[in-house]
C-alpha cells in the first residue's frame, strides 16, 4: 500500500483521532477582526474569537494560506499528496492550493499531488478527507481514489442555520434592512451551499427550532440511500443544539455513522455564536 497525507485547509474540522497523525495536515487560514490577526491553527480560542466578532462593527475577515504555505505541506514523503479546500466560490484557498501544488511538482515532478475543491466547507470537507482515507485504505491507485472522491463530491449536500444574522449582514450578503426585519421577527434562514459551492436560501422559519425542523426536512428529501452515507455536524458554541439535531436526524433516516464537532476558526466566524452545519 503506498503512503499517503491528506492537507484540509482550516476551515475543515480535524477528527481527533487525526490530530497528531502525521498523515494529516491543517494549513491555516488567518482571521481578521477589527484590525487583529488571528491564525486558525490548534490556538484558537472560540469563545474569545466569538466575543471580538460580537464586538466589533466591521466584518471580521479570513485570509487563504499563502501558495507557500501549500507547497511546505506537499513536500512530505508520502507518495499520494491529497489537499482538499473550502469552496473556490468562497475563497482564494483552492486557486492558492492548486499554486502550491505547481511550485511542489517544478522541485519534485514524481510526485501525486491533488487539489480537491470541496464546493462545501466546514465538516464537509472533513467528510472529504474522511473518504480519502477510506479509498486509500482499501489500497486504491491514486487514480481511482481521485476519482472516486471527486464522484462524491458531486453527490455531497451541505446545509446550515444562523442563529445570529450578523455576520452576513456585515459581509454585504443580507441589507441592513432584511436582517433588522429578520432579527425583529425572529426569522431564521435555512441556508444551501448549490453544486458549484455558493451560498444558497432554501427556506426560513420563524425561530431556530423550527428552522432546525425545516433543515431536517431538507436532508431527509436530498439524501438518497442514505444508510450507506456518514452524516457530519458541526455547531458553533452550541453542543446540546447539536445533539438535538442529531437525534432529530436519526429519528427520520437510516445512516452508516454521525458525527458531531464543533467548528474551527474559519468555520466559527461565517456561522456565528449557535450556527449548525450539516453535510451529507
Amino acid at each position: 500500500m503506498s503512503s499517503y497525507k491528506i492537507i484540509i485547509d482550516s476551515c475543515g474540522e480535524l477528527l481527533d483521532d487525526w490530530k497528531g497523525d502525521s498523515r494529516y495536515e491543517s494549513v491555516p487560514l488567518i482571521l481578521t477582526v477589527g484590525g487583529e490577526d488571528i491564525v486558525d491553527d490548534e490556538t484558537f480560542e472560540q469563545k474569545s474569537f466569538l466575543a471580538k466578532v460580537a464586538a466589533c462593527p466591521e466584518c471580521p475577515k479570513s485570509s487563504c494560506p499563502s501558495p507557500e504555505k501549500y507547497m511546505q505541506a506537499f513536500e512530505c514523503e508520502a507518495e499520494h499528496v491529497y489537499a482538499v479546500t473550502l469552496s473556490a466560490e468562497l475563497s482564494g484557498s483552492y486557486n492558492s492550493a492548486l499554486l502550491g501544488r505547481k511550485l511542489a511538482l517544478e522541485e519534485y515532478p514524481e510526485k501525486k499531488i491533488y487539489v480537491f475543491n470541496s464546493r462545501s466547507a466546514s465538516v464537509g470537507e472533513t467528510l472529504i478527507a474522511l473518504k480519502i482515507t477510506e479509498c486509500e485504505e482499501s489500497g486504491m491507485s491514486f487514480e481511482e481514489t481521485v476519482a472516486e472522491v471527486e464522484s462524491y463530491i458531486d453527490s455531497q449536500n451541505t446545509f446550515f442555520v444562523l442563529e445570529n444574522l450578523e455576520t452576513l449582514r456585515k459581509n454585504g450578503r443580507l441589507s441592513k434592512v432584511k436582517a433588522l426585519v429578520a432579527s425583529a421577527l425572529k426569522i431564521k434562514p435555512v441556508m444551501g451551499a448549490t453544486k458549484e459551492g455558493t451560498i444558497c436560501q432554501l427556506d426560513q422559519a420563524r425561530g431556530i427550532n423550527k428552522a432546525l425542523v425545516k433543515m431536517v426536512d431538507y436532508v431527509v428529501e436530498k439524501t438518497k440511500d442514505s444508510g450507506n452515507k456518514i452524516l457530519a455536524i458541526s455547531h458553533c458554541n452550541c453542543p446540546k443544539r447539536a445533539e438535538i439535531l442529531k437525534e432529530a436526524i436519526l429519528e427520520r433516516m437510516e445512516l452508516r455513522d454521525i458525527l458531531v464537532l464543533n467548528t474551527a476558526g474559519v468555520s466559527s466566524m461565517y456561522a456565528n455564536d449557535g450556527g449548525v452545519i450539516v453535510v451529507v
